[in-house]
């Protein structure tokens, strides 16, 4: 029966995170198969080559030890949970102990696999493909081991030990054992070589033989194996891969779309993404590359130009986009519309919805006089304009958007604004008025009900404006004197790299999801909103690599847990009547004039921190030292943004001993079962 480590349960776990980093930047690259597997992840030579998902995974345990120390307490407290329950199945109802049986003969790293041809789960709609829904825990584990013989040593503890009874059977000359319990998770597993397989089906088990006499691999898929060395990092946690071809068809099945074997095969030009994850002090990063079918036909336009348009932006914005090729961006939107499932809307709809509403053709009356840098963003409202007047009938908004473009007509341009001020006074009954800010023309649109409004006017050059929402015009004229790419949060969640670029991404996780300002809790289900909360901010940097593949970057800043060190006391408090013992204090930082300096992180995503508190030190006489109160533990106060609430402050070096549950390979024994145990 398969046999897993805490570390090795925290695969599946792990692997579902990583997905959502790895999964949410889904692209890329070219090249061709190579025989040679030197350089190949061990176990991947093991996989079937049509997984939808793979990771090999560090069984070391100081990354793990970093692990722990992410989220909240309640996002640890699900983690535990889950882990419990997968430890008790996996490893002590069969009879293990991980540091005694299975950590001393395990490799530097395991191999884990989600399979699309999985059997759908109980319960599961008919149809349905199973990415979603699935469980946790992958379908496939290949565990290298040293040596032949320490493996199949591990493989016979079980049987000696009886805690769970195995049926054997033997294909292509592979032993293979298998569980078969009523009401239960049922595994199979077999021995190739000094490799241990776990499955959670016969069938993957003998796909995985087919594999290791022969079949098609992860390893052997074209452009992997020149794609890892790219994002290849010095000590990385994980290493991922996700099949395309595989991700499209199983999105396609999902989303109730028949696409025709030519529309498929249109959404299949992307061979695969590889991602390296590393576990940094205050997040993880996510560094990735994608890469075309070697038969492809698509080709990426090779042009790099970093976006200047984050400058304009005020230090307070939420949310940020920025891109340096829009119409290459519409282009790609175009012609991959019908065959990619993720896409909600066709150019055809949103053209009918701008000539609905506006009377203006996208393609036509915009999109020529466009230039190609452009930024989008959400800009909270002050606080002067969340007050209700009287009069109004519509609640303010929390917040409002703003569209940047480089225009390259501005003649036309100006030409279409009008058009649109004409529109909006005549179609809708807004009040247009011609207005000024910061010595600045301006032309603002007023709702008769009130809540919504709109601005548009020009900023330097030939670079455009239109905010929608509430009136955060005056957050981008005049120019920001403390701009968003000045933070601390921004420097710290956005990438540097690659550099030069061709698009960010920037969201504030805890001021706009996290927030009740925005109401945006209340759309999302509850696992999802537990997952937010231990996220602080995510950062994104892309870039074309070549004709054939992609660059990006992606960093998620996590909250970590933080246990102060203890108010230093007098070796002598009576020596010294009447002072109060020291304050605990730490050292200031520089910060930028007016912003809260978030903490010290690489370009990545950052994460939220829980702080707590040492007790007040106690004197050893109090009765010495009448009427003077414990020391209070303070820290040294910081300049702010106003509406900008501060990051905690997380020192870098966190002490592996923080009381947090333990979830890392150095994990207490495990609990042995006796022979008549069951799972």
């Amino acid at each position: 029966m398969l046999k897993k480590h805490k570390q090795l349960l925290l695969l599946g776990l792990g692997a579902a995170v990583l997905l959502i980093g790895g999964g949410v930047t889904a692209y890329w690259l070219l090249v061709q198969r190579k025989p040679v597997l030197g350089d190949a992840p061990l176990g991947s030579q093991l996989i079937p080559q049509d997984a939808l998902l793979t990771a090999s995974i560090s069984t070391d345990a100081a990354p793990w030890q970093q692990l722990q120390l992410y989220g909240t307490p309640e996002t640890k407290a699900a983690l535990n949970q889950q882990l419990t329950q997968l430890q008790n199945n996996l490893i002590t109802a069969n009879g293990y102990n991980y540091e005694r049986d299975i950590q001393p003969g395990l490799s530097k790293t395991v191999m884990i696999a989600y399979l699309e041809s999985r059997a759908p789960m109980p319960g599961a709609s008919p149809g349905k493909a199973p990415l979603f829904g699935r469980s946790l825990l992958p379908d496939l584990i290949v565990l290298p081991m040293q040596s032949p013989t320490q493996a199949q040593q591990l493989l016979e503890k079980a049987k000696s030990q009886k805690a769970t009874q195995f049926f054997e059977r033997t294909y292509k000359g592979i032993p293979i054992r298998e569980t078969h319990k009523s009401n239960a998770q049922n595994y199979s597993i077999a021995l190739l070589g000094r490799f241990l397989v776990v499955t959670n089906n016969p069938k993957i088990t003998e796909r995985v033989i087919d594999t290791s006499k022969g079949g098609s691999s992860v390893a052997a898929t074209p452009g992997y194996l020149e794609a890892l060395p790219k994002v290849n990092s010095t000590k990385p946690f994980a290493q991922l891969y996700l099949n395309m071809p595989v991700f499209s068809a199983v999105l396609a099945a999902n989303s109730g779309r028949n696409l025709s074997p030519e529309k498929m095969a249109e959404a299949q030009q992307i061979q695969g993404v590889a991602t390296t994850v590393t576990l940094e002090s205050q997040g993880m990063r996510f560094q990735g590359i994608s890469w075309l079918k070697p038969n492809s036909t698509q080709k990426y336009n090779v042009e790099n130009t970093t976006p200047r348009l984050p400058r304009r932006l005020p230090a307070d914005t939420l949310l940020m986009l920025a891109g340096g090729n829009l119409r290459q961006l519409w282009e790609d939107f175009a012609q991959g519309t019908e065959s990619n499932p993720l896409l909600p809307i066709t150019p055809e709809n949103l053209n009918t919805a701008f000539k609905g509403f506006l009377g203006l053709d996208f393609e036509n009356d915009l999109l020529p006089w466009m230039g190609d840098e452009f930024s989008l963003a959400l800009i909270p409202a002050s606080p002067e304009s969340l007050t209700l007047p009287e009069n109004q009938a519509s609640p303010p908004l929390g917040a409002g958007v703003v569209l940047m473009l480089e225009a390259r007509d501005r003649a036309r341009a100006e030409a279409t604004l009008k058009q649109l001020d004409q529109v909006m006074a005549t179609r809708y009954g807004f009040q247009v008025e011609p207005t000024k800010l910061g010595n600045q023309p301006v032309v603002s649109w007023l709702s008769p009900y009130g809540g919504v409004s709109a601005t548009h006017g020009w900023l330097e050059g030939s670079i455009v404006f239109l905010t929608l929402g509430a009136p955060i015009a005056d957050s981008i004229l005049p120019e920001p004197q403390v701009p968003l790419i000045q933070t601390p949060l921004f420097q710290q969640a956005v990438p540097t790299q690659p550099n030069p670029n061709n698009g960010q991404f920037f969201l504030d996780v805890d001021r706009t999801i996290n927030s009740s300002n925005l109401n945006l809790q209340k759309i999302l289900p509850p696992e999802r909103k537990l997952l937010a909360k231990a996220i602080r901010a995510i950062g994104f940097t892309g870039a074309i690599r070549d004709k054939q593949s992609t660059r990006f970057d992606l960093f998620v800043q996590l909250k970590t847990a933080i246990i102060p060190s203890p108010t230093p006391i007098p070796e002598n408090p009576s020596q010294i009547p009447g002072t109060p013992a020291a304050p605990q204090t730490r050292p200031s930082r520089p910060s930028v004039p007016q912003i809260s300096p978030a903490p010290s992180i690489s370009p990545s995503v950052q994460l939220k921190t829980a702080i707590i508190p040492s007790p007040t030190p106690i004197p050893e006489n109090p009765s010495q030292i009448p009427g003077t109160p414990a020391a209070p533990q303070t820290r040294p106060s910081r300049p702010s943004v106003p509406q900008i609430s501060p990051a905690p402050s997380i020192s870098p070096s966190v002490s592996p001993t923080a009381q947090t549950p333990s979830i890392s390979p150095s994990l207490p024994p495990t609990p042995e079962a006796s022979p008549s145990q069951s799972p």
